[in-house]
């Protein structure tokens, strides 16, 4: 609980920090989390207590918070080239190989990259290159740019407006010409009586429905995360993007895949479009880029959409747009590094080996009376929290259920993290059979506390 003394850690954060995403009830109440290292997927407060990490710090320290490879890479790098950026024509060697490995990992035939500081400006980046040579081809109109409620994209203007959340409506967003369309969560949003299959056809009608309405040719892109992360976790419904994708190409609407969330391992295969079986235009890449060690995002473009931005570009002898550390040749080091970590040192086979375990944990959760549903993919998972099972009703939001698990989850040493009435696991890819025991036996401990609490 807080330390109330004015020379606390507590009270320092407050009277210096401005908070962000954070639920300030549980500030006043129980004061901030202050972390001082990190050890596998562990981390420890300045009280030196000890956390198992069941969010891998925001999705992204997959390889946990103290890997000697990335960490000597990093070193190595700022002791070479500490800093650079990529105008003008010039950039750093790392950015050269790294955009190269990023060819050969996608699943384009071939790719070029541009390189941003976050998945957040790569949304906002990639629908300025849309609008870009939509503009070039004589398409000015061509536009507005369609995504999904619960959606998440970002927190810049533009990619907020991506964002299919409503706390955003508090910033007047979303800017005008931004889309949302249906959610595709069958367990929560489809119609009684309606199959599965039926509520992906509805999905897809309701995308045709909405491009004839607003018209094709206003219409610059279509943005989805192969799984709705911050949305909760949100696999979508069987079929859902063999539904749209052909839907997406009749138009002639680029599809952009954002996996800032799902790239480079988390659902069992690099990229989400693969676990998923579909062909992007492009992707967004983040967070496990850099393995979290480095802040860093990427727009990948496939082949089509590399050939027409070059020819846009070469019409007005540049791309305006960039990032003083776009490129930067730590980061760039360090996800050349990540990669290989990820895809060479186990890390992605760990992934696969856990999921069954990971499964078979969330269900035995899942069994639980004010537990609605459990859903995940790969090393990501949700448990949706409900006051009553069968008919789906949620608790009152006033009671803050899914604040409360996640506040007993960290007295009891886990870190997992709430989304609306769900708690949310995505663990970091290092886990061993006990620490994932121990993740469930924790949040298990939580579920059953609060659970008693508000009945």
């Amino acid at each position: 609980m807080r330390d109330a003394a004015p020379n606390s850690w507590e009270a320092r954060a407050d009277r210096n920090s401005f908070y962000g995403f954070t639920d300030l009830p549980t500030i006043h109440e129980r004061g901030a989390v202050i972390v001082t290292h990190g050890k596998g997927p562990y981390i420890f407060d300045t009280y030196g207590r000890q956390y198992l990490d069941a969010n891998s710090g925001l999705w992204n320290m997959v390889a946990g918070f103290d890997h000697p490879g990335l960490i000597e890479t990093a070193q190595k790098q700022y002791s070479t080239l500490p800093g650079y950026h990529a105008f003008f024509g010039r950039m750093s060697d790392q950015t050269v190989m790294l955009s190269e490995k990023l060819s050969e990992v996608s699943p384009f035939e071939r790719a070029k990259v541009f390189y941003t500081n976050s998945g957040s400006e790569a949304n906002d980046t990639m629908v300025k290159m849309l609008w870009f040579l939509h503009a070039a081809e004589g398409k000015p109109q061509k536009r507005k740019i369609l995504t999904r409620l619960n959606a998440y994209h970002g927190v810049t203007a533009v990619s907020a407006s991506m964002t299919g959340k409503p706390y955003n409506s508090v910033f007047g967003l979303p800017l005008p010409g931004f889309l949302h369309l249906s959610c595709p969560h069958y367990w929560r949003n489809g119609n009684p009586g309606e199959t599965e299959a039926q509520f992906t056809a509805r999905m897809a009608a309701e995308l045709e429905a909405t491009i004839i309405k607003e018209g094709a040719d206003t219409i610059a892109g279509f943005f989805a995360e192969p799984v709705m992360g911050a949305g909760g976790v949100i696999v979508p419904s069987e079929g859902y993007f063999q539904a749209i994708v052909p839907i997406l190409r009749k138009y002639d609407i680029p599809m952009i895949s954002d996996e800032v969330i799902t790239g480079f391992g988390r659902t069992g295969n690099t990229w989400g479009c693969e676990t998923f079986d579909f062909m992007p235009d492009a992707i967004i890449s983040s967070k496990n880029l850099t393995a979290g060690f480095f802040p860093m995002g990427a727009v990948i473009l496939g082949p089509e959409l590399a050939d027409r931005m070059d020819a846009a570009a070469e019409a007005i002898e540049e791309f305006p747009h960039g990032f003083t550390a776009s490129g930067h040749p730590v980061g760039c080091a360090i996800a050349l590094k990540a990669i290989d970590v990820v895809m060479n040192e186990g890390l992605a086979e760990n992934v696969r080996r856990l999921t069954p375990r990971f499964e078979a944990g969330m269900a035995r959760l899942a069994e639980h009376r004010n537990i609605g549903e459990w859903r995940g993919k790969g090393l990501m998972g949700a448990l949706e929290a409900v006051r009553d099972k069968d008919t789906k009703t949620p608790f009152d939001g006033s009671l803050s259920v899914s604040e409360r698990i996640a506040n007993s989850c960290t007295d009891h040493g886990l870190i997992c993290r709430p989304l609306g009435q769900a708690v949310v696991l995505c663990p970091p890819f290092i886990m061993t059979d006990d620490q994932m025991d121990e993740m469930f036996d924790k949040l298990g401990n939580a579920l059953e506390e609060v659970f008693a609490e508000v009945g």
